[in-house]
């Protein structure tokens, strides 16, 4: 019941004890939100910041929050390592990817910078044992964002296009750790997966027109598909086309679903690909042979496990950005797979066989081309993969106006203008989706080409030639999906406009718009799985022998470990894995150099010190001699003036001194 107050009571006896309460308990509340402001750093994103940030409408306030998210930023680049390729005693990857997730909720450029360098940092950062669990976070957080905020919008906007990428990065390494046996840890993180392995199966009819997201989702999908160990609906856009006999397509990754214990199968193409990148990596005599190897299982290529053909186009496009010869194996072996998908006799032949898979190789191919293009340690080596090696002499034809009436050419190799030639030839509102997708991602890749290579004078020549064979194509291509390429790719790259974000923001100059490194991180982590310690890789794959596989963990799990079939030998030692990259030929032929001249300069200093000493002692000896010779020719002067032996100002013998002095006191 209520406490009846009275006057008397009311002033000495009941309102100061309670007084002293609402003091007391005022003081406990500043005390405990002083510890909880001293526990948070000053810097810490929370979803009160997130909201704050979002909804506020106070412009001073605005500009406060704004101000701190960019001081964040700052902070997450330094973690990342962005400037050192995720190196550093500074950098701590999978905290500060969460933390970036995080400040991506944010609206505006904070948003729009956020995406960029997580994307930047996916790409660049090296395999670590402790990466798996901040990935399924960021897996979850993207997946989540495309499959119940970008579905929903009715048109496509730039941040779908940086999700799907960060997706599609995110899914390679979550791969690769389950090529090492890593993720049977994470069944719980697998299973928050799948809800979102069926949203996204159903999303092809919103990207089909974009083949440059609708690859990236396709990707992640496969991934997800076997590491999840689920197959996709019936009546999703991505299974359309599977056969009821279920031919040896029936998909090796799949394997594995039926005993955990089963090894996954490698490709013989992926296993001569990681062989031909190492050959070249260490500089190995044994390479050409290993190309011809390679060639036997060009084949395989055209099965429907295109997982592994992926991989296998990925690492080999790395070694032709060192090489030549892996430059032609890499355009012939595509050449062949679009001549055996494309000609109308092998299609009648194996109707059975379905193809609607091609167009992913395809479009993954053409932005390796375009990597090379760009990135190939040799000039020679960018000018083959734009031009090709037979036509370099007459590529000003490309840059003509189109000849309609000119017999539609033949596949002579697949070169970038090569397969521009090709596919513009053959483009047609009915023409088969592995033309016009791959049609659609040359003229995207070559925008944003043209825009890479800006203010680059050492490569004035290769971007006007693709400056003029971007304006052919805009002004004789009429069909509505290449202009949408252009459309996209300009959006992409200038001023993009966004239902996630309140303001346009221009995107900076500095945005990374290809992946640079993770094709090279993918290959040398794989060369590490396949030849360990291998210094002459063998010509034929080995005879497939169990053996444990090797963890990217420090310390061993006590869980049931895969087996890989692609290596004889065993590891018993989670040491022998490096997790940091080898030295490349040319890093260890400057080491050696380096090392040869600093000898040689060292010996060099040695003699020069010895010959500086002889010299000072002889200079010192001539001093000696000639004030010698000058004191001789002193004294000889002196004798002939004055008739004295003595040297200047030396006291003539005592005799003498007796002598003077007597002849001074005689009395004369």
């Amino acid at each position: 019941m209520p406490f009846k107050k009275s006057p008397v009571t009311d002033i000495f006896g009941i309102i100061a004890p309670s007084y002293k309460e609402k003091v007391s308990r005022f003081n406990l509340q500043e005390k405990k939100k002083k510890r909880s402001d001293k526990s948070k750093p000053p810097f810490s994103i929370t979803a009160e910041f997130i909201l704050r940030f979002n909804e506020t409408k106070n412009l001073k306030e605005k500009e406060k929050l704004l101000d701190l998210a960019r001081k964040i930023l700052l902070k997450c680049k330094r973690k990342l390592g962005l400037s050192t390729l995720g190196t550093g005693k500074h950098v701590h990857l999978p905290t500060t990817w969460i933390e970036v997730s995080f400040l991506a909720q944010c609206k505006g450029e904070i948003q729009d910078e956020a995406l960029n360098i997580l994307y930047t940092s996916l790409d660049h950062a090296s395999f670590y044992y402790d990466h798996p669990p901040a990935l399924f976070f960021l897996a979850e957080s993207v997946f989540y964002r495309l499959c119940c905020d970008a579905f929903l919008k009715p048109y496509l906007f730039s941040v779908e296009i940086k999700l799907a990428k960060i997706g599609y990065l995110i899914s390679l390494r979550l791969f690769i750790y389950f090529l090492y046996g890593h993720l049977e840890s994470f069944k719980e993180h697998l299973l928050r997966l799948q809800p979102f392995l069926y949203a996204l199966s159903f999303s092809g009819e919103s990207y089909y027109m974009y083949p440059n997201i609708f690859s990236s989702v396709q990707f992640t999908l496969k991934v997800l598909e076997i590491i999840c160990k689920r197959e996709l609906p019936s009546d999703s856009i991505f299974s359309h086309g599977k056969n009821k006999n279920q031919d040896e397509c029936t998909d090796s990754h799949m394997e594995y679903l039926q005993d955990n214990q089963k090894s996954y199968e490698v490709n013989n193409l992926l296993w001569h690909c990681v062989a031909v990148w190492t050959c070249v990596q260490k500089n190995s005599p044994q390479l050409n042979n290993v190309l011809e190897h390679l060639t036997f299982h060009k084949t395989q290529l055209q099965k429907k496990c295109w997982m592994d053909s992926v991989l296998a186009l990925m690492v080999l496009g790395e070694a032709a950005k060192l090489n030549m010869a892996c430059l032609k194996t890499l355009m012939d072996i595509m050449k062949d797979f679009l001549l055996s998908i494309m000609s109308v006799q092998n299609q009648k032949e194996n109707g059975s066989v379905d193809f609607s898979w091609a167009w992913i190789i395809v479009y993954i191919y053409i932005t390796i081309l375009t990597e090379i293009c760009l990135y190939a340690a040799f000039s020679n080596l960018r000018k083959a993969a734009f031009i090709g090696f037979c036509d370099c002499k007459n590529s000003k034809k490309y840059i003509l106006p189109l000849d309609k009436s000119e017999q539609q050419p033949e596949l002579k190799e697949t070169s970038f203008l090569g397969l521009l030639d090709y596919f513009s030839s053959k483009i047609s509102h009915d023409c088969d989706e592995v033309i016009w997708i791959g049609y659609y991602g040359l003229v995207y890749n070559l925008v944003k080409m043209s825009w890479e290579l800006r203010g680059d004078e050492e490569q004035d020549g290769l971007r006007n030639l693709m400056w003029q064979t971007l304006r052919r194509t805009k002004n004789h291509e009429k069909d509505e999906r290449i202009q949408n390429a252009i459309n996209i790719a300009e959006a992409e790259i200038n001023d993009p406009t966004d239902p996630f974000i309140s303001y346009n923001i221009k995107v900076s100059s500095e945005d990374e718009i290809f992946s640079k490194y993770i094709g090279w991180r993918v290959a040398n982590i794989l060369s590490k799985l396949f030849f360990p310690s291998a210094d002459i890789l063998p010509l034929k794959k080995p005879e497939t022998k169990p053996h444990k596989t090797k963890y990217l963990y420090k310390k061993q799990d006590s869980m049931k470990k895969k087996v890989l079939h692609f290596t004889v030998r065993e590891h018993t030692s989670v040491a022998d894995v490096p997790m940091f990259p080898y030295p490349d030929f040319f890093t260890k032929r400057d080491e050696e150099l380096t090392r040869i001249i600093e000898h040689y300069w060292e010996k060099e200093l040695k003699i020069r010190q010895k010959e500086d000493e002889i010299t000072e002692a002889k200079e010192c000896e001539d001093k000696k001699l000639k004030e010698k010779n000058h004191f001789k020719e002193i004294m000889k002067k002196r004798e002939e003036k004055l008739h004295k032996q003595t040297k200047p100002y030396e006291l003539p013998p005592r005799t003498e001194v007796i002598s003077s002095e007597a002849k001074m006191t005689s009395p004369n």
